[in-house]
């Protein structure tokens, strides 16, 4: 996820696009037949990151104004963290924690109910990550994230301190080292697996490719597949295994990376 004027995911706005119904859902299905796109607000400079926990609320960043907000299934909007170390990608594990790539400081975080952090990782080899920016928890507790570099004007330096721009697991439990499991990448962005943890999604922004792995029972990848000729800030999955990708709207793909629907931006 890239904030500049230049984003093909520059929507100042909250769409709230994951409020979607698609039951019955194939091929030749009517997309969204239930409901439409809901203008939530307009207060905010860049929406990113919108995960949801385990009772239906909406949670996504602001990241420029360096705040997390929430969107309740009641229909209420409020501000669940401020100074939220101008987080970019968000993501609830199995366990209900929520997980931010903080991108001020170039961390991973775990974040509780109210608020309080637990930075899980900064660096490697004590050379600091280009700048995490999606992620996705296995069920196990380990995180897969990507780390591409887009510079900042918030941060000191102004190169990055790791070669390359790769997806990056890290596994359960404490003190656990973080490993490479793709640099076969240019500029990985969003990322997201499958429910049944066979799968992992990457889109490669830099190639304008969404790319398919087998994640294999140690937590590391193989098989790169080029699933679609598309890269996105962001996606995600619904439970038929379709891909949803972001651009100029929402493209949706099926699990064999055919395009199945879009639904254009609204202002």
């Amino acid at each position: 996820m890239f904030h500049s004027a230049h984003s093909r995911r520059h929507w100042p706005t909250l769409l709230l696009s994951v409020l979607f119904s698609l039951n019955g859902l194939d091929l030749s299905a009517q997309l969204f037949h239930q409901d439409s796109l809901k203008l939530i607000a307009r207060q905010f400079a860049f929406t990113e990151g919108p995960a949801v926990d385990k009772t239906g609320d909406i949670y996504f960043t602001d990241q420029p104004n360096n705040k997390i907000w929430k969107y309740s299934t009641k229909g209420q909007l409020a501000l669940f963290k401020d100074s939220a170390g101008r987080a970019n990608g968000l993501y609830f594990n199995h366990q209900g924690q929520l997980l931010a790539c903080a991108d001020e400081k170039n961390e991973i975080w775990s974040i509780s109910k109210d608020g309080q952090v637990t930075v899980l990782l900064t660096a490697i080899d004590g050379k600091k990550l280009n700048g995490p920016n999606d992620l996705w928890a296995d069920k196990k507790g380990g995180i897969y994230f990507t780390d591409p570099f887009y510079l900042r004007d918030y941060w000191p330096r102004k190169k990055p301190e790791i070669a390359g721009q790769k997806v990056y697991y890290l596994p359960p439990g404490k003190a656990k080292k973080p490993i490479v499991v793709a640099d076969d990448v240019s500029k990985p962005n969003g990322i997201v697996g499958s429910p049944d943890g066979r799968y992992l999604y990457v889109a490669d922004i830099e190639r304008n490719k969404t790319y398919r792995y087998t994640i294999k029972s140690d937590g590391k990848l193989s098989g790169q597949t080029a699933l679609i000729d598309q890269g996105s800030d962001g996606m995600t999955l619904d439970h038929y295994g379709n891909i949803y990708l972001t651009g100029k709207g929402v493209f949706i793909y099926s699990p064999t990376g055919l395009l199945i629907g879009h639904r254009s931006e609204e202002r």
